[in-house]
């Protein structure tokens, strides 16, 4: 069975070929599939373009392809369409397994990002692709920027309240794309996917502090203050505004559940948020 990995060259891309060939699967039988190929030229499987813009380049990539990962795009607001596109051409090249890394509770959150996952889900349910959805949580990673402020202002400053956040490393998401790439039995699951323990904005303050090796106190902001303070740190109205959008949705407790899904695919406990921070540090 061959196995095209959109998005290849990504954070996230990249973790899931090393986690196909760390299970076993055979370099010639994963193709990466990336925008620009010379930023794929290390990563040991064949590599083809792939441009969500350009349905020939889709089609192409599709020969003699089995299944697909489609790793959700990163043009916020573009998404639905591009997502699209590989859907129509999935369905064209008669691919037999279609796996889609989606939101948590994407068809009925609330979560400024789900509107383009719950059209995606659609898509993919209306084309009939015998479809994989990952409802991926928050990766540990996207709170780098946090750990270096932390460890340099001794605050950890956000409007998410006391909202709980279920995240694991990105590695640990990866493992299980790979998992439900390689195995049977997968088809026609939804698997709401996030770490083992869902922690607070305080204990993410205290992680940072473990990491950091100083003091880090959580500092609650209303959503004006926290707008004023994006805007102030350089961020254009719309950007700090979905930024506000986002942590109102964890306040909410869009993030906040978990049932051990994650580790059960993967086959070990998900990684811990000190050593998730740790490594990225």
């Amino acid at each position: 069975m061959t196995t095209l990995i959109t998005g290849a060259t990504g954070n996230l891309g990249r973790l899931v070929i090393q986690s196909l060939l760390e299970r076993g699967a055979e370099p010639g039988s994963i193709v990466a599939g990336a925008r620009d190929l010379s930023k794929a030229s290390d990563l040991g499987v064949r590599s083809v373009r792939v441009d969500y813009t350009d349905p020939a380049s889709l089609a192409a990539a599709l020969v003699d392809v089995d299944s697909v990962l489609l790793i959700s795009g990163s043009e916020v607001g573009q998404r639905a369409a591009q997502h699209q596109a590989v859907i129509d051409a999935a369905k064209a090249a008669g691919v037999t397994k279609f796996v889609y890394t989606s939101a948590p509770k994407a068809t009925t959150s609330d979560l400024v990002l789900a509107p383009e996952h719950k059209a995606t889900e659609e898509a993919i349910a209306a084309a009939g692709l015998p479809a994989v959805i990952l409802r991926n949580n928050w990766y540990t990673e996207n709170y780098a920027a946090d750990v270096a402020r932390g460890a340099e202002t001794g605050v950890l400053a956000a409007g998410a309240g006391d909202g709980r956040v279920a995240s694991a490393s990105r590695k640990d998401f990866a493992e299980a794309a790979a998992v439900v790439l390689l195995e049977d039995g997968h088809i026609g699951q939804v698997y709401e996917l996030g770490g083992d323990v869902a922690w607070t904005y305080d204990d993410l303050a205290a992680a940072i502090g473990e990491v950091s090796g100083r003091d880090v106190d959580y500092r609650r902001l209303t959503a004006d203050e926290q707008l004023a303070a994006l805007q102030s740190a350089g961020l254009d109205e719309g950007t700090a505004g979905f930024v506000v959008a986002l942590d109102a949705g964890i306040a909410a407790g869009a993030l906040a559940d978990t049932d051990g899904t994650l580790a059960r695919l993967i086959g070990r406990p998900t990684t811990p948020l000190v050593e998730g921070l740790r490594a990225i540090a």
